[in-house]
């Protein structure tokens, strides 16, 4: 049986001071910006940005094709440099928040990625992150 469990959509999404929102203090939740709250090595919180060469315009276009290719995923948001997609799980319907904020001067995509319910993810958000950046890099390279 397929149940939905989406859980309210957090008033904390979108930008704060030009940056990601910062990660609860749970394990189901990643950012590339999570550096600024901890030092990098031994922050269970950061991942690394999405990088790109090139048109930074040519990368958020890359980064919308990924996304719309996601059986799993919606965009709910889409503005000039900033994203918001629900990635839904096939089996009870749990939703995570994903965030992309595009940082041109440094050629990278910072992304957030966090369950909207429980504690633990048991390591889904940080491997979806790591998904979609394989994707994207073929992408940005073909």
């Amino acid at each position: 049986m397929w149940l939905k469990l989406k859980g309210k959509r957090p008033d904390t999404l979108g930008l704060h001071k030009g940056r990601l929102g910062p990660c609860p203090n749970k394990p189901n939740c990643v950012c590339s910006q999570a550096e600024a709250e901890l030092p990098q090595d031994g922050n269970p919180h950061h991942v690394h940005p999405l990088t790109f060469d090139g048109d930074p315009a040519r990368a958020w276009d890359h980064l919308r094709q990924v996304l719309k290719a996601q059986p799993n995923a919606e965009i709910i948001t889409d503005q000039d440099a900033y994203l918001h997609a629900e990635f839904s799980s096939h089996w009870m319907g749990f939703v995570d928040d994903v965030e992309f904020l595009l940082d041109q001067s440094a050629d990278r995509i910072h992304v957030r990625s966090a369950s909207r319910l429980g504690y633990s993810d048991l390591g889904v958000n940080r491997a979806r992150v790591e998904a979609l950046r394989e994707v994207f890099d073929d992408l940005q390279q073909s």
